[in-house]
């Protein structure tokens, strides 16, 4: 018979192929480096595959070590799921919490549910694009509104709607006092991402911070026609690009994720307004 995975060497595990050198994983484990050698190796034997190579060159992942880190930090943040839910569990009534991205609108879906679920506490919670689905998948967030880019492994993604996009600019910009523009319009201007920070750029996380440096003029950005609504100031305009690929907006939760809430709020976020 297979012995049983223990996710504690599989936690050991994910700390060498995430830094390739056994002494550094040992003090981010807080144990003695032979411990975790050790623990590696039983971890080997217990799958019948090499995981690691140690040689003059360093600590490598072997095929089997590389799949089994692509699988081990999905493991490890459905066990995580599962410890959160089960203290929550614990304090007392049922709770749910909501993801959503910013220029989403949840509150005729909390509504819905909580007036069907009067004992479930209901909290919202704002996520940004680098975290949604790790929030997701550890259990931070039972569900959530997500936005792409959004992985899709170990998530169920179901659409919802999309909206237009437009430009976001400094209020002194040339292009700012256009009734509608195209993308061809904006062919030479510098575009501000959040994913693709040049490296000499800090990463943009959150639609705050795409606010300042628009209106500091260091380039421009398109977003959902709803961060346009909800977000004003004097110094940024929005000019709608007729062209632009519309947003998606998606709801996701844990595929492995079997919860009366989580599906009946599903069903009350796709009922029809």
């Amino acid at each position: 018979m297979d012995p049983d995975l223990d996710l504690r060497k599989i936690r050991y595990f994910v700390a060498v192929a995430e830094l390739l050198h056994f002494g550094r994983a040992a003090e981010r484990l807080h144990i003695a480096q032979p411990v975790l050698s050790r623990q590696i190796r039983a971890l080997e034997k217990d799958l019948g595959a090499e995981l690691l190579t140690r040689d003059s060159h360093g600590v490598r992942l072997t095929a089997a070590g590389t799949q089994l880190l692509e699988d081990s930090r999905h493991l490890l943040a459905t066990a995580e799921a599962a410890r959160r839910r089960v203290r929550g569990a614990s304090r007392g009534p049922r709770r749910l919490v909501v993801g959503f991205r910013a220029g989403v609108v949840v509150t005729r879906a909390l509504r819905a549910f909580s007036a069907d679920h009067p004992d479930v506490g209901v909290e919202a919670r704002r996520v940004e694009w680098d975290d949604q689905a790790d929030l997701i998948l550890d259990g931070t967030v039972d569900i959530a509104y997500v936005r792409p880019p959004v992985p899709e492994r170990g998530l169920t993604l179901v659409p919802l709607f999309t909206e237009t996009r437009v430009a976001m600019l400094p209020a002194d910009h040339p292009l700012a006092g256009k009734p509608e523009l195209a993308s061809a319009d904006l062919a030479g201007e510098r575009r501000l991402r959040y994913s693709d920070a040049g490296p000499d750029d800090p990463q943009i996380r959150t639609i705050e911070e795409k606010f300042e440096r628009v209106a500091a003029g260091y380039g421009i950005t398109l977003v959902p026609r709803s961060v346009a609504e909800q977000y004003s100031r004097p110094d940024i305009t929005y000019v709608p690009v007729t062209d632009a690929e519309p947003d998606q907006v998606f709801l996701a939760w844990a595929a492995n994720r079997d919860s009366p809430l989580v599906a009946a709020f599903a069903q009350a976020a796709q009922a029809p307004s």
